[in-house]
């Protein structure tokens, strides 16, 4: 019997886990795991978590007895975010990725103030921060705050990578990881432009991770690549061979029922003939490209807005709860 896609790709591939569901976790195995707000509001509404979100609010009031209500909620969503956290690094041998409030995402000392406390939850738990990626927006602030908290050996993995500009800054200042977004990139091309279908090879998010891979090899740079936001199985498998790639269920599912040859095809070796050449993002430079980029300007802030109103949204959702218990 062939072996299956999913097979296959982790022979050449890290395959990341992109979801809040640890069940769904232990079934496809993966070495890592990512979350990110609208991900942990929507295990937080299954049944079966419910408990999960019942300890996390019992562990607010009793962190923040006699607080107004909104900073007991806030500190309850950082505890759901961590307590996620912790059960799936029960499933997964490697590292999960906890992501810092969305809207803290322009300003650089709290965000990393909110990156501390997160790592300290985990390290109170018994859990090493090595284990952990604090998950940051790759706004400029965002890259400065993971190159601070890299110096204190604090991973981070930078997220809603859509332009060039970003993941250059990105491994400029050091940080462990990116997640540029295949998927979101492909969907505003369908929207804004007249082409409306892509062959897998010229998927405009295929090509801007293939680009980003590429020059990370062939210049030296460690910072990892994960490849995130999948629309369908095509995109995943013209990327086998990147660092990472983060993959929801529905699609991990896909892959594990399709069987044949999935060739390799990222290398480092093939990116050392890559031609591109070598540049250097600081802050103008970062935000005059970011300026002329408009589908990198259009989804990282459609990126920020709908992260900040999930976790809005779960803290509405909380309060009653919060205040019955």
């Amino acid at each position: 019997m062939s072996a299956t896609f999913l097979d296959q790709l982790k022979g050449h591939t890290v395959v990341v886990a992109d979801t809040g569901d640890f069940q769904s976790i232990q079934k496809f195995r993966p070495r890592d795991a990512t979350t990110n707000p609208s991900l942990i509001a929507a295990a937080a509404k299954m049944p079966e978590y419910q408990g999960v979100v019942d300890e996390a609010l019992k562990w607010a009031k009793k962190q923040a007895p006699g607080k107004h209500e909104d900073e007991q909620i806030k500190l309850a969503v950082d505890r759901l975010a961590v307590e996620f956290g912790m059960r799936i690094l029960e499933v997964v041998p490697g590292r999960v990725s906890t992501e810092v409030d969305a809207r803290l995402s322009f300003d650089q000392a709290a965000s990393e103030a909110k990156a501390r406390q997160l790592i300290a939850m985990y390290e109170a738990a018994g859990i090493k921060k090595e284990r952990i990626l604090i998950k940051l927006a790759a706004t400029w602030e965002g890259i400065k705050a993971a190159e601070n908290l890299e110096k204190d050996g604090i991973h981070c993995n930078l997220t809603l990578i859509f332009g060039f500009h970003q993941a250059v800054a990105c491994c400029e200042a050091g940080v462990t990881l990116i997640s540029p977004f295949v998927g979101r990139i492909l969907d505003w091309y369908v929207k804004n432009t007249d082409q409306k279908t892509y062959a897998p090879s010229d998927d405009p998010g295929v090509v801007s991770v293939t680009k980003i891979f590429n020059y990370y090899k062939r210049h030296g740079y460690q910072t990892e690549v994960m490849g995130a936001s999948f629309r369908n199985v095509g995109e995943i498998t013209e990327l086998a061979g990147c660092d990472l790639l983060t993959i929801a269920p529905k699609l991990l599912d896909e892959l594990q029922s399709t069987t044949g040859t999935l060739p390799k095809k990222l290398s480092v070796e093939a990116a050392q003939t890559a031609g591109v050449e070598k540049i250097h993002v600081d802050k103008a430079t970062f935000d005059a490209m970011h300026q002329q980029d408009r589908m990198a300007f259009d989804k990282l802030a459609e990126g920020i807005d709908g992260f900040s109103k999930a976790i809005t949204d779960l803290e509405n959702e909380l309060k009653p709860r919060l205040a019955s218990i």
